[in-house]
């Protein structure tokens, strides 16, 4: 821990302030289905909006970062969107309903030139300490953020985007004095290969990305049908925050000790294995449920979650190009969220139709993607021989 440079210490408490902070995504469709009144569909249809911005800046926001610095964009970004985040209280309907997918894009673009400056800081096959630590203060800010914005709701909900917006600009700017400075603007190297061509040439990269939207496919059930499972079992809403408390604790005390531990070991084994428990977790929902079981079940996926999530985000980052770091990002950061999208319809609609296959079936995807990538692995290695 003491080789980690400080600007990825730095990078991290900015990331813990955001995640702290993060009042739009916790409470937008309570805003709009009561100090705007809307009705709840058409509120669905502009948060809806609103999640496509960050899942296509997410994909498309690192070719920013890659070529105009990610120092630049980074603050460019933060800024331009935390001022939009200030002014939701003052826009006309229409105009939020325009406005934030903007918004959403651009924070979703500062969030890519943010891991690819953790990446760029460290040297390659060292990454996954650093992207453990970002994501424990990340997990740490979501956990006081709840009550927090509940706090600052009984106030107002102008204080909320207020307060959202103004941090999201102080803290870019606050960070942004230990970062390195950008170099001077300049075009792609002569010759050197674009994102597309990059990943023609790694099929396992390829193989990991498709892979891991098969398993936040499933992960996201934890948000979307889970709790829906829950209730339909008899079980109070008490059990569900609890499981959330118990995963989010979890992370917190081993994400970053299992990274150091596993940091020399080969990623894609360490991802399979993570794929795989995610899997068993996930279909140990199907059980009987009781509080012994699904707490078992929460621990398991868990222990998967630690597992893949570091370790694949820091091989996709070692894997880049330098050119091409934050487009690499953006696109693990794209194929990682894209569950935000597909959980909720996907598993809604398994669930209304057969309530009790959709959790083998999910530990059936988990384990499928599980063995996509040692396949893919091994044919890359054969191939080498």
């Amino acid at each position: 821990m003491r080789d980690v440079p400080r600007v990825v210490w730095a990078l991290a408490a900015g990331r813990f302030v955001g995640s702290m902070t993060a009042f739009l995504m916790l409470f937008l469709t309570l805003y709009l289905t009561g100090p705007r009144g809307l009705p709840i569909a058409t509120a669905g249809l502009v948060a809806g909006a609103s999640g496509l911005g960050l899942l296509v800046g997410s994909f498309t926001g690192g070719r920013w970062g890659d070529l105009f610095g990610h120092r630049r964009v980074l603050l460019g970004a933060s800024t331009a969107g935390g001022l939009g985040v200030m002014a939701v209280p003052l826009l006309p309907v229409w105009a939020l309903a325009c406005g934030l997918p903007v918004f959403s894009y651009l924070a979703a673009t500062a969030g890519v030139s943010t891991g690819a400056l953790v990446a760029l800081a460290v040297p390659r096959g060292d990454r996954r300490t650093s992207v453990a630590i970002g994501r424990a203060a990340s997990n740490a800010g979501f956990v006081i953020g709840p009550p927090l914005g509940a706090l600052v709701v009984t106030h107002s909900y102008e204080a909320l985007f207020l307060v959202d917006g103004a941090l999201t600009v102080v803290v870019a700017w606050v960070v942004a004095a230990f970062l390195p400075r950008d170099a001077p603007l300049s075009t792609t190297p002569s010759g050197a290969p674009g994102v597309w061509q990059a990943l023609r040439a790694d099929r396992p990269l390829v193989t990991l990305l498709v892979a891991v939207v098969l398993v936040d496919l499933v992960y996201r059930q934890l948000y979307t049908t889970l709790p829906v499972h829950l209730r339909d079992e008899g079980q109070p809403v008490a059990l569900y925050t609890a499981l959330v408390a118990t995963g989010s604790a979890l992370i917190l005390l081993l994400e970053v000790p299992v990274a150091i531990a596993l940091r020399r070991r080969s990623a894609y084994p360490v991802i399979a294995g993570g794929y795989a428990l995610v899997g068993v977790g996930t279909a140990m929902f199907g059980l009987p449920v009781t509080v012994v079981s699904a707490m078992l079940a929460m621990v398991v996926l868990t222990a998967g979650e630690i597992l893949y999530k570091t370790t694949a985000t820091a091989h996709v980052l070692d894997a880049a190009p330098e050119h091409l770091v934050g487009q690499y990002q953006g696109l693990y950061t794209g194929a990682a969220t894209s569950g935000t999208l597909l959980a909720g319809p996907v598993g809604g609609a398994v669930y209304a139709v057969a309530p009790g296959a959709l959790w083998p079936l999910c530990g059936l995807a988990c384990v499928l993607a599980a063995g996509l990538v040692l396949s893919s692995r091994r044919r890359s290695l054969a191939a080498t021989r």
